[in-house]
């Protein structure tokens, strides 16, 4: 490649498993291209901060002209911490305010449903008083999800069936950390799923996910597996107002087919939605290229801001 004057310098923190780091070279090497210089490996967990800036592996973040952040299985309070902070003085992908948004389940559901996205019903109350959590359940037939509110990948999820279900979660929400107690409808399904990936507001990719038959959770850390699947236009157009009514650059669209109502229905947004890992490029899931000059061409679009 010809010498190219790199006007402009983005920090980047890329997962390093399941492919991360052949994606994270092309994204370096198509910024590239457009005279854009890369930091790599910014764990804002070392991140320090003073009057002159945030520092990391000895770059002043502050100076960067964005920041990149593509890691969901290594974060941590401290590295959130600092990419708030950060998110104050440059632009950051996804931006913080959206990225924070979508990790709560409530606040994002809040929002979809004013927003006029379909969702699943929800409810929130302290756990002080939990009166109310009864009546949402006779109202949904006895049958409900108690999720944490900021949990993901199916983490401390637990389906309803019966007051001795719910009696017996007790103890442990009552000696969780969490204030709240937040459940949801559970919606009829054949207990799987669409994923729908969303960058700059254009259509990247969908696939499926699928529950192993003893679960009726379809996360692959709960032992669920990916399956191919066809987005039709109500998808995609349901996948790209949930993604805009979050205000996320980046956004993976978890959706639901409701057998009760007929309808199909966001069950969450991710900020962090996966690539295809090297096993599902083989499967036929080829959306990785697509996605990542989408991403090049954003953080071009920002920089140049």
């Amino acid at each position: 490649m010809a010498n190219i004057e790199c006007d402009r310098t983005v920090g980047i923190w890329m997962y390093q498993n399941s492919g991360g780091p052949e994606i994270e070279q092309k994204i370096i090497l198509k910024l590239l291209e457009r005279g854009i210089n890369s930091v790599t490996g910014l764990d804002l967990r070392f991140a320090e901060g003073s009057k002159d800036g945030i520092f990391c592996k000895g770059v002043n973040m502050t100076d960067l002209d964005a920041f990149f952040s593509y890691n969901a299985g290594e974060q941590t309070v401290a590295q959130t911490y600092m990419y708030a902070t950060l998110s104050e003085f440059i632009p950051t992908l996804n931006n913080y305010r959206s990225f924070a948004l979508a990790e709560d389940k409530f606040q994002s559901n809040m929002v979809l449903a004013k927003a006029g996205v379909r969702t699943s019903d929800f409810y929130l109350c302290h756990k002080e008083d939990m009166s109310g959590v009864n009546k949402q359940f006779d109202k949904w037939q006895n049958k409900m999800v108690y999720k944490p509110i900021d949990g993901w990948g199916g983490n401390g999820m637990a389906l309803i069936e019966s007051q001795l279900m719910f009696d017996t979660l007790m103890p442990f929400i009552n000696k969780s950390d969490a204030r709240n107690v937040y459940v949801e409808r559970f919606i009829k399904n054949d207990y799987s799923d669409f994923r729908v990936d969303i960058v700059d507001g254009e259509f990247v990719a969908c696939y499926g996910r699928k529950a192993n038959g003893r679960e009726w959770r379809t996360n692959i850390t709960s032992g669920g597996s990916v399956i191919m699947r066809e987005a039709n236009d109500e998808i995609i157009a349901l996948a790209k107002k949930a993604t805009a009514a979050l205000g996320l650059e980046i956004g993976g669209v978890d959706i639901l087919y409701d057998e009760e109502r007929e309808e199909y229905v966001v069950l969450e947004v991710n900020g962090i939605p996966a690539f295809a890992t090297p096993d599902q490029e083989k499967m036929g899931l080829d959306f990785n290229d697509k996605k990542i000059d989408l991403i090049v061409n954003m953080i071009d679009r920002i920089t140049k801001k």
